[in-house]
């Protein structure tokens, strides 16, 4: 008898777990919906009043909708404005978005939710401070993001060390360049860190990120290759050496040069040569307003 009241008390439970899980599934759905009615009205607008205006109250629901219980696992896939990539060890993900302003320029958002199953909500909000940032190469901190769209996470470790993670973002820039970034994350108790010197090369001693800026007319590869174990790039340069520093002039010159992590460092590697195997997600790696295809010198 004690045995099959054991049974009945987990079955009991079993189901109110299923349930509460479909509930909060359900809720989510709904704060989907009308996610992604919200970004169409942000669209929609012409000022960058009532688009900054109506991103907030867009950042307000999301904040809402990521309290629900294990919303950690809710892909939110349909809301395509937002990139949402989360680490392979599970530990938190990144949902990162930006909003163009009427100058051709860009305003970023977003948030780090660590995986707290069904305990409360813990989220780092990013605050872009790219126009007050004087120094891009300085550390900072979830409250004086770089920011930037970010599409892949790779984590690395060293010795035993904290392991720290590579993020690889889009930075829509000006009406003339676009950027990409290598951002370095890691956490202390109260903070999520940007930048580290982790990068070791030619000209790279001191470098807290990679920042890469090139004419918007263009675009370029920056992505993992996990079978060589690198990180890969185009190999950026002016079009005319008379354009050294006018980064409007800026584009592959048809190199690949990349990173591997040796010893916990990111270490430069120089004009690589690699298979390109052809990939659904690559446009993921260029300007998501454009159709740009980058040059690629793959054999």
């Amino acid at each position: 008898m004690r045995n099959i009241k054991f049974y009945l008390f987990v079955l009991i439970g079993l189901v109110s777990s299923v349930v509460k899980a479909q509930q909060a599934t359900s809720k989510l759905d709904v704060f989907q919906d009308s996610l992604i009615k919200t970004t169409a009205s942000i669209k929609a607008e012409d000022s960058d009043e009532q688009r900054l205006s109506k991103n907030g109250k867009f950042v307000k629901m999301l904040v809402e909708a990521l309290k629900t219980p294990n919303s950690f696992s809710y892909s939110f896939d349909s809301l395509k404005n937002v990139s949402i990539v989360k680490s392979s060890d599970q530990a938190f993900r990144i949902l990162s978005w930006y909003v163009q302003l009427e100058n051709g320029t860009y305003r970023y958002y977003g948030a780090i939710q660590m995986n707290t199953g069904s305990t409360p909500l813990k989220l780092y909000p990013l605050i872009d401070q790219t126009e007050n940032i004087t120094d891009p190469n300085a550390i900072g901190n979830n409250q004086k993001w770089f920011g930037a769209r970010y599409y892949e996470i790779i984590p690395v470790t060293s010795g035993g060390r904290l392991p720290y993670y590579v993020l690889l973002g889009w930075k829509g820039n000006t009406q003339t360049t676009t950027k990409k970034v290598i951002e370095i994350l890691s956490f202390d108790k109260e903070n999520a860190i940007f930048g580290a010197p982790v990068f070791d090369g030619k000209d790279l001693k001191g470098k807290n990120r990679i920042i890469f800026e090139y004419t918007k007319a263009n675009a370029m590869i920056l992505k993992t290759e996990p079978k060589a174990g690198l990180i890969v790039f185009d190999h950026l340069a002016p079009f005319d050496p008379e354009m050294v520093g006018k980064y409007e002039f800026y584009g592959s010159d048809g190199n690949i040069d990349g990173f591997k992590v040796i010893g916990g460092k990111l270490k430069l590697q120089e004009n690589l040569e690699l298979k390109n195997n052809p990939n659904a997600s690559d446009d993921l790696y260029a300007d998501p307003k454009k159709n740009v295809k980058p040059i690629r010198k793959f054999e």
